[in-house]
Parts: structure tokens; sequence; C-alpha cells
């Protein structure tokens, strides 16, 4: 019925609030912000209605949780770095029924998610900075995904992805795009050391990492990608623990992912993070192998695949 018209891996990183601002700053992160309008064009294009936001900033300790109240409005100041963003305004629509929709339906696929559509729950900066860009007239509707996971396993994140895209597809009457709201390495600079890390990566091994990494996803090599991911997400400080990363590859398909990633903001360091626009182009999928529900405490990134 409905249909999952694109995918993308932003960043979110607060320095493109300060890009706006009058001081030092300003202008800095202009092509990351282009990055962002630019999606938003894409989507616009494409006929989205709503946008599905896996934020890395929203974290959560049991279960995974969907903010789709009807509407969002509001100041946001960052409490982790309150010199960054102060005081944003934001406002744009929410979309209770896709929210209580997808929850079900990842439910039925044995991911334990609740939908929240009579919250006072307002959306984390991984949410709000991508909307600031793409969505300043509040053109789409939004619903924002935890995918700040402390206590969860990749297996259901990718699994919560897949679900997403069947709910939309079978049972939605409209038109979607998903994000994964989070950077590559997210390795921050040592306290004191911020300023001189500005526009630079922590490490000369995370910059590497990152960037062979990107070199995969423009190869389409989506098989060494997701057998690599939980090693990734560990060693390369993967932000949010790259469970938004898994949320995105599960609802393009996981490893039977036959597409190539498209670079829109080149990749730029940020305060010791790795950071990159990216759109994934979304390509039928059927049966594809999803890993499977972790069922014990053994290790919790051993990707077990199974057909559905």
């Amino acid at each position: 019925m409905g249909r999952l018209a694109l995918a993308a891996k932003l960043t979110h990183v607060p320095s493109m609030y300060l890009s706006e601002l009058d001081g030092p700053r300003k202008g800095t992160r202009q092509d990351a912000i282009a990055g962002h309008v630019e999606i938003g064009q894409r989507c616009r294009a494409l006929g989205v209605d709503t946008l599905v936001v896996f934020d890395t900033h929203w974290l959560v300790n049991a279960n995974y949780h969907i903010n789709c109240a009807p509407t969002f409005k509001g100041r946001y100041t960052s409490n982790e770095l309150p010199h960054f963003i102060s005081n944003m305004a934001y406002e744009f629509p929410g979309n209770p029924g896709l929210g209580q929709l997808l929850a079900r339906k990842c439910n039925e696929f044995g991911v334990e998610t609740l939908a929240h559509d009579r919250t006072t729950l307002a959306p984390e900066y991984g949410t709000l900075v991508p909307m600031r860009y793409m969505n300043a007239d509040r053109h789409f509707k939004v619903v924002s995904v935890s995918a700040l996971c402390m206590a969860h396993y990749l297996n259901d994140s990718a699994r919560l992805g897949w679900a997403i895209r069947r709910a939309i597809e079978d049972d939605y009457d409209g038109t979607v795009a998903v994000f994964a709201s989070g950077s590559l390495s997210h390795r921050f600079a040592q306290n004191g050391l911020a300023p001189e890390f500005a526009f630079r990566i922590w490490s000369p091994f995370l910059e590497a990492l990152d960037r062979e990494v990107i070199r995969i996803w423009q190869a389409g090599d989506w098989k060494t990608f997701c057998g690599m991911l939980p090693e990734y997400a560990a060693k390369g400080h993967g932000e949010g623990f790259m469970h938004d990363t898994a949320m995105l590859l599960g609802a393009l398909g996981w490893s039977d992912y036959d597409g190539k990633a498209e670079v829109v903001t080149p990749y730029f360091g940020a305060s010791g993070t790795g950071q990159i626009n990216a759109v994934f182009p979304v390509t039928a999928q059927t049966g594809v192998a999803i890993p499977a529900a972790q069922a014990s405490a053994a290790d919790g990134y051993t990707a077990i695949a199974t057909r559905l």
C-alpha cells in the first residue's frame, strides 16, 4: 500500500546551528546544512509525507520507543552541549497513526516497541537538527524512534528496521523516508582539546576506518559491512552503538541490500567525530536475511540470519 521512498544516514552536529549565528563559527557548516536541504528537496520530489528519524540522542534503557505525538513545538537547549545549541525553536507536525502502526508491526516481528502519541516527551536534537533544515515550513510529518539503545542487541535493531519497512509498504497509505541520524566514529576530542579538533577526526585509525566504511558503502558490499558492523560500532566508537545504522540497513534489506550509497555531504570532522550525509537508494526486497531475534545473554552482536 505505502512506499518507502528514501533512506539516508545524516549528520546532526550541533555546530550546524552555530554556523547560522554571528561569531567565529558562522558559515562553517554550510556544506552539512546544504546536504540536509538537498535531501529534504528529494523527499519533496518523491511525495514523502512523513520522515521517520532513528535518533541516536534518544537514550532508552528498556524496549524500543516511538515518539508520535500529534505536534511538536518548543525551544530546545542541549543538555550535553548547551554552548552549541541554546533556545533553538522548533515546530512540526507528528504522525500518531503511523507511529502506532510501526509499533504494532515491530511487536509482530518480536521486537518489543511502545508508541507514545499522548505525551509531553520532546524530540532530541538528533531529530531537531535535521528538521531545522529539511522541514522549516512544516511540510513533513515527523516520527522519532529511540536509537541510543543502552541494553539492546543490534540484531533486534535490524529487525525493527525491517518491521518498519513492512509496516510502511504493507499497511500504510502514504510515502515515507527513513533517516539514521548519527555519526560514523564518535570519539569526541578530550576535554580541553575541542577547539583544536573542531574540524578534525580524533585519530588516524578512526579516520581510516570511517573512510574504508564509506568505500564499502559506495561499492555496495553490504555483506562485508553488516558482518563488520558490531566491531565497527565498538572499536569505532559508533554513535548510539550504531543502532541507527542497524535500523537503516534492516529497512533496506540488511546484507541482501543491493544499492550503493551516494555521498551528498562529503566526510568531515567535527569535535573529533566523523560525519557524513549519504543517501541509500531504496531497492525492492523480499525474503531478505535479517538477523534473528537475540534470545540469550550470549554475545548480542552475533548476526544469526533468518529468512523473512
